[in-house]
């Protein structure tokens, strides 16, 4: 018999000639070339594994020449495979499958168990085994790059980093990468959003490292993610599976893929000089394009062939719009001044919420302030230092309000609606001074006396105040109020109270006139 096993050795060895095979292995020259020819069709090279022997590696090589010499048809081996890989297909129910077919034909099937052996067989001669532990558009591996890429300042010459993530599909190695200025939350989530987009679907899985961006916590007994790591899970219904600590081969793909880029992309732009992170991000991306289309060594396509073949159809589908990144703060308190900051500016909280503990979640447009849960305000996000907070009315107390509102018009118009001379008062307070602005203390107190005494009687008091002095006072006007005067007067005549009546002065003025009082 031919020794397969021999002849596949011995052509794995590049200094090894045709005719040295022919020599070594005892064989013609055109059956070595047959054999080599059948083993890169069939995706079979070497080392191979011990069990495997040669009776299996003529089956797999020359299917047609094992199916002549029995009575049985042989399954197509690759096809079984890559349905395997679909969710819920197992080897029963390929095996009824093809049991059907072959009764269709009039042709004698493998018994089960001879059916699952060639095929475990046949998948041990082209090691077909690895590919089938990643089923299509299960699992996306994600990892930071170790080597980084240098940014020239233009100006200053000052040199930064720029830092690479790395996604990976397992199963077509399929790669996306994308370079960032830092490795912090929000570039992390921007990352997996282009990530998704560029892939076109979603996986069910999605296998971070321990890194603290997204992982809270990874115990034995239970795993705590980032808030902001876990609601981007929930927007694309995917799961976070974090490695184990310290076991990086729980995402082994996503390892050699770092290792690649770092390669193919990093060591290959390492002479270029870029000023700034987009213009080289920019360069990233066409090395990205040529890294998936670059061919594969060992089988046929590249990693963007695998993908569109073999996984595509398998990823879950993206939500209609993208996912807007989003960080969430600590806990806040909200100050006396019922402001919370987001870093870089301060935002308002209703005022109630004074001494109460919130959270922030922060879009790139977006400040949203969060209460046991619920929101309980938003503001737009500006990304640039103001100099005063964002501060919403309907956050303030009423007292500040009011005071947002002073100005001479409303003044005003507020004193046109109480009366005539309520006018007069108030235009006077606001001309008296220098600038209207000195005034608006006054004509605040007179809302005030409003509310407490009504505007009716205010009317009557100001016009009671204006019959006897042309420079009226805040305070003359309080007290006309308070001691309740005689208002619309037209003598003027101060009104007598009941107090007064009854305990005011009983002997008249007569008495006074006549001397009385040098008789007491």
């Amino acid at each position: 018999m031919v020794d397969y096993r021999e002849i596949l050795r011995l052509s794995a060895d590049p200094n090894n000639s045709l005719r040295s095979i022919e020599l070594m292995a005892h064989s013609d020259h055109r059956k070595i070339r047959e054999i080599q020819d059948a083993a890169r069709s069939a995706d079979v090279s070497w080392a191979l594994d011990e069990s495997v022997t040669n009776e299996m590696l003529r089956e797999v090589l020359f299917p047609n020449m094992a199916s002549a010499a029995q009575v049985y048809v042989a399954p197509d081996y690759a096809s079984i495979h890559r349905e395997l890989a679909r969710p819920g297909v197992n080897l029963t129910l390929l095996w009824t499958e093809y049991c059907a077919k072959c009764e269709s034909q009039g042709k004698k099937p493998y018994q089960y168990t001879q059916f699952c052996e060639k095929y475990r067989q046949w998948a041990r001669v082209t090691k077909a085994t690895m590919r089938i532990q990643h089923k299509p558009g299960d699992t996306a591996e994600v990892d930071w790059a170790g080597n980084t890429l240098d940014i020239h300042d233009p100006v200053t010459g000052e040199v930064s980093k720029a830092y690479l993530l790395v996604a990976v599909l397992p199963c077509s190695g399929f790669t996306y990468v994308q370079l960032c200025n830092d490795m912090q939350l929000e570039n992390w989530l921007l990352c997996h959003v282009h990530a998704y987009s560029y892939f076109g679907g979603v996986t069910r899985l999605l296998i971070p490292d321990n890194l603290k961006t997204g992982v809270k916590s990874n115990t034995r007994y239970e795993t705590v993610l980032n808030r902001s790591y876990q609601e981007l899970a929930e927007y694309y219904g995917t799961a976070i599976v974090p490695t184990r600590v310290r076991h990086p081969q729980d995402k082994s793909h996503a390892e050699g893929t770092v290792k690649i880029a770092s390669t193919w992309i990093l060591a290959a732009l390492r002479d270029r000089w870029f000023f700034s992170v987009e213009e080289a991000q920019a360069a990233v991306s066409d090395k990205l394009e040529e890294l998936n289309d670059k061919p594969f060594k060992n089988r046929e396509g590249c990693r963007r062939s695998a993908y569109l073949d073999e996984e595509k159809e398998f990823m879950r589908p993206l939500p209609n719009a993208p996912y807007e990144a989003a960080v969430w703060s600590p806990e806040l308190k909200v100050g006396l001044d019922y402001l919370v900051s987001d870093g870089l500016n301060k935002y308002s909280a209703p005022f109630d919420l004074i001494g109460e503990k919130v959270s922030l979640r922060l879009t790139k447009m977006l400040v949203e302030v969060f209460y046991r849960g619920t929101r309980v305000a938003v503001h737009t996000r500006e990304g640039v230092a103001l100099r005063e907070p964002m501060v919403k009315p309907e956050h303030m107390t009423p007292e500040h309000r009011k005071y947002l509102n002073y100005n001479e018009n409303n003044f005003i118009l507020w004193a046109e609606s109480v009366g005539s001379s309520a006018e007069k008062v108030v235009r006077y307070f606001l001309t008296s001074g220098k600038e209207a602005e000195q005034g608006f203390k006054a004509c605040a107190s007179m809302t005030r006396l409003a509310e407490r005494y009504g505007t009716a009687r205010l009317e009557k008091s100001c016009a009671y105040l204006l019959s006897f002095t042309a420079t009226p006072s805040i305070r003359t006007l309080s007290t006309i109020l308070k001691n309740g005067q005689k208002l619309g007067s037209a003598q003027g005549e101060p009104e007598k109270t009941e107090r007064a009546e009854q305990h005011g002065i009983t002997r008249g003025a007569d008495y006074f006139r006549k001397g009385g009082a040098s008789h007491g």
